[in-house]
């Protein structure tokens, strides 16, 4: 089995703290990498594509963002030839259903509301990567 890398791309401090740990606690994620806002979340996958560094396998990627919204990010990933099979997760506060249409109709894998509660929380994350690593066949 692959080990995986995994971009998160969150701004809340504490969100990024628990879904790192989570996704630590297992064996199967090999590299994680954090991007705080959109425009840097872009930034970082052109640079990726162009260059030797390496593409995330997988993609967790918050709507409320700063500078460019989650779905903007989306958007840029799904209408870029060499990105849009990476497969994203939409993992927010969000249940909004503008949000959940909005982010299935520009392609996204999966949309997950974040729960409240720091456990169900860490279980959430646990569950993404069981059934997104050990499940799935990814490219």
């Amino acid at each position: 089995m692959k080990n995986l890398h995994v971009l998160l791309v969150e701004d809340n401090e504490g969100d990024v703290l628990l879904t790192t740990e989570a996704l630590r606690s297992g064996s199967i994620v090999k590299k994680i990498s954090v991007v705080r806002d959109g425009k840097s979340a872009i930034d970082y996958l052109v640079d990726s594509a162009s260059s030797s560094i390496e593409l995330p396998d997988l993609i967790l990627l918050d709507i409320n963002l700063p500078k460019k919204s989650g779905h903007q990010v989306l958007q840029f990933i799904k209408n870029s030839e060499n990105l849009k099979q990476i497969p994203v997760i939409m993992l927010t506060t969000s249940s909004a259903e503008r949000d959940i249409e909005m982010a299935y109709k520009n392609y996204v894998n999966c949309f997950i509301t974040k729960p409240v509660d720091v456990q169900d929380f860490i279980n959430a994350v646990k569950e993404i990567e069981n059934f997104w690593m050990n499940i799935v066949t990814l490219p």
